[in-house]
């Protein structure tokens, strides 16, 4: 069993120009139940991040719920994202999984928020607002 933070307001899933710089005010004063993860390629710039810090002019997916498996996690440990993952697949509930050094997250569609609370808790998980 998880137990699982439901972590405050929505989130977005942007795509930015591999030479984009990211404005300070994506990460500036980040509160402690927030995160914001960036990933570089050759190709783009993934920048996931509470809605209201994704920068003007990119293409965004907005209306998302970030879940954070309450941690800190041993980096050492197996089948963590796989515990949360097959629950939601099987009630068909798309995710998007990212991690920190000390947790994972999960990223569920707020209009399925229930359902994703309601597979993970058939699972066997406790998800706290």
């Amino acid at each position: 069993m998880l137990d699982i933070a439901l972590l405050p307001g929505e989130y977005s899933v942007c795509r930015l120009a591999a030479d984009t710089a990211l404005p300070v005010t994506v990460w500036s004063d980040l509160g402690a139940r927030q995160v914001v993860s960036v990933s570089w390629a050759g190709d783009g710039v993934s920048l996931i991040c509470p809605s209201e810090r994704v920068p003007e002019g990119v293409t965004a997916e907005t209306a998302w719920r970030c879940l954070r498996v309450t941690g800190p996690l041993d980096v050492a440990l197996t089948g963590i994202l796989a515990a949360l993952v097959g629950p939601l697949a099987e009630a068909r509930v798309n995710a998007i999984a990212f991690s920190t050094y000390d947790t994972d997250h999960l990223l569920v569609p707020a209009v399925r928020l229930t359902e994703a609370r309601a597979a993970l808790h058939r699972a066997g998980h406790r998800v706290a607002d």
